[in-house]
């Protein structure tokens, strides 16, 4: 797509946006200083300020523009629903705003409030403005992942049709086996996984990708929860096996807690705020499941590139990428990864 024709299509939902702006605030409500953040891939996201008077709020538009076969994510309206659950229940995110309708013409997509702050991993863990977030972080996760799973998951039952919430193992067998490549490290991983399942684990409200780079931070703390996609219901230790993983330390290594820190005042914040405890052999065990899972979700990129269908340098990279989660999966089953 070159910059004619993405002009074009944000030209076009600039007007209809405009529209659907003047539908919910009235006449006068305008819409100004568009940014675009991101243009294509699996979403759209652009930036504006909605304009009422004197008052200027700045708002984030997310659309959905690419399905993928066989997906983890879950639909856009889905998306705002467990926004909306979540943010009634005080686990920092953007503040949902409005989802779209109909006759809004701008299907599978919503509106929340802009969080200001930083989302590069790489920068969060390196740059000295973020010093004081760092020290707390994992006692803050910690603590928002303790609140997310308080949460009665009667309210997102919604959610308990998808592949994620029935059998989690399934779920990536079926997304591994549909791209029809042989990979024996992950056979290795699903194999274990099955002669180690845990037993009816406690089931709730989980966030799916609770890591750096999905998470809006200031010089202080953790803003907002970002990317809801892959939110379903599972166990509460999938979650805190997820933000643990070696691949969101980006060179932290000794820092289990995506770099950041330590696990035990990570796991002493969720047990305060949650009220269960944590089973630490559980957590291992979702940290073989993480491997496998993001190893197969780079699959999924890597194949969108190739196929023609979402090219991407980003995309082409996950292809190198599954390798080294492969080498990150058997290293942490022989036991050299702690």
């Amino acid at each position: 797509m070159d910059k004619q024709q993405q002009a074009s299509i944000v030209d076009d939902i600039v007007a209809r946006l405009r529209i659907a702006l003047k539908r919910r605030f009235g006449e006068q409500a305008g819409l100004e200083n568009v940014t675009v953040a991101t243009l294509g891939g699996s979403n759209r996201t652009l930036l504006f300020d909605l304009v009422e008077g004197t008052t200027r709020r700045r708002l984030v538009f997310r659309q959905e523009t690419y399905r993928l076969p066989d997906t983890p994510f879950i639909s856009p309206h889905d998306q705002y629903r467990v926004l909306e659950i979540v943010n009634r229940h005080h686990v920092p995110v953007p503040e949902p705003i409005f989802e779209l309708e109909d006759a809004d013409e701008l299907d599978r997509g919503y509106v929340v409030a802009c969080v200001d702050g930083e989302t590069l991993p790489r920068r969060l863990l390196n740059d000295r403005a973020f010093a004081a977030a760092r020290a707390g972080f994992p006692v803050e996760a910690g603590t928002i992942l303790g609140r997310l799973h308080r949460i009665d998951s009667a309210l997102a039952e919604f959610l308990a049709p998808t592949p994620d919430s029935i059998d989690p193992i399934a779920a990536q067998r079926s997304r591994y086996e549909h791209y029809g490549e042989e990979h024996p490290a992950l056979e290795l991983g699903f194999r274990w996984l099955e002669t180690h399942r845990a037993k009816a684990p406690r089931r709730c409200l989980v966030h799916g990708d609770f890591r750096n780079g999905n998470l809006i931070m200031g010089p202080d703390r953790i803003r907002a929860v970002l990317d809801w996609e892959c939110a379903h219901l599972g166990s509460p230790m999938e979650d805190l096996a997820w933000l643990c993983l070696r691949s969101w330390r980006f060179g932290h290594v000794d820092k289990h807690v995506a770099g950041f820190g330590d696990r035990e005042p990570y796991y002493a914040a969720y047990e305060k705020a949650n009220g269960h405890a944590v089973d630490r052999e559980e957590i291992f065990y979702w940290e073989i499941f993480g491997f496998v899972r993001w190893a197969i979700l780079n699959i999924m990129q890597r194949h969108g590139h190739t196929s023609g269908e979402r090219r991407s340098a980003a995309f082409a990279a996950c292809g190198r990428n599954t390798a080294m989660y492969e080498y990150d999966l058997l290293m942490t089953l022989i036991g050299h990864y702690t």
